[in-house]
């Protein structure tokens, strides 16, 4: 009975209010040193994280996705180690994912719920378990989180960083607490390889070290570094089978929500998308370009691990902060809980702990980051992180694995057309419910229909389904305190006064 009131009281509208039991729980935690239990008979390993902004989980050329696009240096990552397949973030959008990252929690749990709220000043971020246990650690890139100013990174030794989306070139690093201006001849990307290198370099030999490489691309706008720009001028893509927009009728059979209809006539929509800034194949032509200089950043990388003798040795893992939509339901960007948006590209390597080559198609999401670099640094994870190691897929033990995975993302003040979305995944469906608006909720069945073309609300054969999940949902989010939605603050502007997209 409490269950069912449970769900009948949540599903009619969640409230707003504080963090919730999370909150609390965390403050505890805070209140204790940052050390953690030793597995004593664990290798501290050295760990390199690589994140990327925006990079769409099948933009790599092994995918096959997008034919002539080349990216020999990943290809080598999924070859020799592990490409995760299914992997996921909580929240598609850059400062909550990025948060999950850092504190292996969930955004309503860390309360970082957009790209403007706040830190609320009583976060562990999980490098700063890996100082506490002698790791040396360092940060190059975009922190993003709470549209801060480039302050001191927690939990980092060296930092380099800059305020909110930087700029692609003349940047303006603040490193270690100085800030210096660079000229227009020097591209990011490059520059933040370049540093994390020499870092590496000079790095303390007796300890292990953890880096952080946190690039800007691919965010738009997409700006490729000079010597690929125009290297794919003229190539196309095959438009989605949800791309083009359809009659009236049509729609009425697909069971679309409204306002994803109305979308595609937004700056997040094919119709206008980016305020008409460029045609829909040249911005893919620059994103790929764009991507390249991300691509060489990861040869560099594992190729000064080559050299050093520690490629054998040393976890790498390459991410991304979310996914990215292009033209799918008539979409572009992120947000949404559509599979584009959410699925991220995951490469992890590391020949010590397994034997690469094989993909990985196990559910798994940014809250595992930090419980995965945890264990290889020999040190258990806190208990209010929900996530788990990924090294026992990775090993090829998949018992007691996840079921399903959970979503959500909270309606944003600058960007009002797309509403605060929860949601819940299984290896076959996918219930997507919106939250504040009289609209139509989804239900997918991902095997049958991966492009989410039939809405299978109000099927009478799917009703169980829909039921069950419905449920789920309601469950994970009063188990995890997030029944209550945080607040945030919000930045009060004149109506039409939006951000340049760059800063996004």
């Amino acid at each position: 009975m409490k269950k069912r009131i449970l769900l009948i009281t949540a599903l009619a509208g969640l409230v707003w209010g504080c963090a919730g039991p999370s909150e609390t729980k965390q403050e505890e935690q805070n209140q204790q040193n940052l050390d953690l239990p030793v597995v004593s008979d664990v290798q501290k390993r050295n760990v390199i994280f690589i994140l990327t902004d925006d990079h769409r989980f099948d933009y790599m050329g092994f995918t096959g996705k997008v034919p002539w696009l080349k990216t020999p240096n990943m290809d080598k990552l999924a070859e020799e180690g592990a490409y995760m397949e299914n992997a996921f973030v909580t929240t598609s959008l850059c400062s909550p994912s990025r948060a999950s990252i850092l504190t292996g929690q969930y955004s309503h749990e860390h309360t970082i719920v957009d790209n403007v709220a706040p830190n609320p000043g009583n976060l562990v971020f999980f490098p700063q378990y890996l100082q506490k246990a002698g790791y040396q650690t360092g940060f190059f890139g975009k922190w993003h989180m709470g549209d801060e100013e480039d302050h001191p990174r927690p939990g980092f030794n060296h930092w380099e960083s800059f305020k909110g989306q930087g700029e692609y070139y003349a940047p303006n690093l603040n490193i270690n607490g100085e800030r210096v201006q660079y000229d227009d001849s020097v591209y990011i990307t490059d520059l933040l390889t370049e540093h994390a290198l020499e870092w590496l370099d000079n790095r303390d030999e007796e300890k292990p070290f953890f880096m952080y490489l946190s690039h800007k691309a691919v965010h738009a706008h997409f700006k490729p570094a000079k010597r690929h720009e125009g290297m794919y001028a003229g190539k196309t893509i095959e438009k989605p089978d949800t791309y083009y927009q359809t009659e009236d009728d049509e729609y009425k059979e697909l069971k679309w929500p409204e306002w994803v209809k109305d979308q595609r006539h937004s700056w997040h929509g094919v119709d206008y998308m980016y305020h008409g800034d460029g045609e829909f194949d040249e911005l893919v032509q620059k994103y790929c370009e764009t991507l390249m200089g991300v691509d060489e950043s990861v040869g560099a990388v594992m190729e000064w691990l080559k050299k050093n003798g520690l490629d054998e040795s040393t976890l790498v893992i390459y991410m991304g902060d979310n996914g990215f939509s292009w033209g799918e339901h008539g979409l572009i960007d992120k947000r949404h809980f559509y599979e584009e948006s959410v699925k991220v590209p995951m490469l992890i390597r590391c020949p010590e702990i397994f034997e690469g080559g094989e993909p990985i198609d196990r559910m798994v999401q940014n809250v595992d980051v930090a419980p995965t670099v945890l264990e290889v640094a020999g040190l258990e994870k806190p208990d209010y992180m929900p996530g788990k190691s990924m090294v026992q897929l990775l090993k090829g033990d998949e018992s007691g694995w996840r079921e399903r995975i959970y979503y959500e993302y909270f309606w944003e003040y600058d960007f009002p057309m797309t509403p605060t979305v929860f949601g819940v995944r299984t290896d076959e469906y996918k219930y997507i419910r919106y939250h504040g608006i009289w609209d139509q909720n989804e239900l997918y069945n991902i095997q049958d229909d991966p492009s989410e073309m039939y809405n299978l609300m109000g099927q009478e054969e799917y009703q169980d389904v829909s039921k069950q999940l419905a449920t789920d949902l309601v469950n994970w989010l009063d188990e995890t305190g997030g029944l209550q939605i945080p607040l945030k603050k919000t930045v009060k502007k004149p109506f039409g006064d939006y951000k340049h997209p760059d800063q996004y």
